[in-house]
């Protein structure tokens, strides 16, 4: 019961996430396995992008251009995999990897350098990754290696599980091997820290600005994920940006992570993911007006962010 009440927010998602599934089942009765890796790959350039705000907003800022980064990584990558489908292509992911990273500790390094809001300087960056991508491919095209598409697309057989979708496994997997070894180092501890308060951070010792370059970095690496996942899953580069970065943000606070910094972790947030997805899922199985769906999504995320709020400001959250 302790664990429960410390983990109230998660689980209370979780418990809303099996809900939807519920919904969701009465409303198109053949859902089932198909449906859920179809939900998986559509959620996982949502997903990844969200991981990449949360670590952003956990270490006290907010990162706009990961949508336009997104873009960069996938445009990227389908042009150099075009005609290269073997071996190679393993060497091109670790380069958009490495380039995610780049423009992540760009963004921080400007936002150091010049003292400018981060909302400002993200929000200028956004305008030059959108540029930069649509110099890399002016329209959706290129390629993907097929070995690599291989790891998002179709079920995989775990015994005790059935089949689960190979997507989610990609996520959890590739989230877990970047994070968790972060979040329990010295370096987590120095994002919770200028997240919860830069100047008392600043005064325990702990490098403020090499942390925030930090945070924008590995929020770059996780874009370059979904820039790699949305060309893995569709076949092609996208140079526009998708509807990644406002998606990112509602799910980073209807995931529990404090817009203030210093509070949350990612797994409320990827729940989140799959709850949004869900309810905007439901609402097109039931033929809602696309008008009256944005209406609807709009209202659940002011009702969570002031609930949110309400018990941030009570010391709950």
């Amino acid at each position: 019961m302790k664990a429960l009440r410390k983990h109230a927010w998660i689980t209370g998602l979780a418990v809303i996430l099996a809900a939807l599934f519920v919904a969701t089942k009465l409303i198109q009765p053949s859902f089932g396995a198909s449906g859920l890796e179809s939900l998986a790959r559509a959620a996982l350039p949502f997903a990844f992008a969200t991981v990449a705000q949360a670590v952003v907003v956990i270490a006290g800022g907010i990162d706009l251009s990961i949508a336009s980064m997104m873009a960069v990584c996938s445009v990227t990558a389908a042009v150099l995999m075009e005609g290269n489908g073997g071996a190679i292509s393993g060497g091109i992911v670790l380069l958009v990897l490495a380039m995610g990273a780049g423009m992540g500790a760009l963004n921080g390094l400007l936002i150091n350098i010049t003292r400018v809001p981060d909302i400002v300087v993200t929000l200028a960056m956004l305008f030059v990754w959108e540029g930069v991508a649509l110099l890399i491919l002016n329209a959706p095209g290129g390629d993907a290696a097929d070995w690599l598409r291989g790891f998002i697309i179709g079920g995989l057989p775990i015994p005790g599980l059935g089949g689960v979708p190979r997507s989610l496994v990609f996520l959890l997997v590739l989230v877990a091997i970047v994070w968790l070894p972060i979040r329990r180092s010295r370096t987590g501890l120095s994002l919770y820290a200028v997240g919860s308060d830069a100047l008392a951070a600043f005064r325990s010792g702990v490098n403020v600005g090499r942390t925030r370059i930090v945070a924008y970095a590995l929020a770059g690496v996780f874009a370059a994920m979904g820039g790699l996942s949305l060309t893995l899953s569709t076949g092609i580069g996208e140079p526009i940006p998708g509807p990644y970065l406002l998606a990112s943000v509602a799910a980073v606070v209807l995931g529990g992570v404090v817009l203030g910094g210093g509070k949350g972790g990612l797994l409320g947030p990827l729940i989140a993911v799959f709850i949004l997805r869900l309810v905007r899922m439901d609402l097109t199985l039931l033929s809602v007006d696309p008008n009256v769906s944005a209406i609807i999504e709009g209202t659940i995320m002011v009702v969570v962010v002031m609930i949110g709020g309400l018990l941030a400001a009570r010391g709950k959250l």
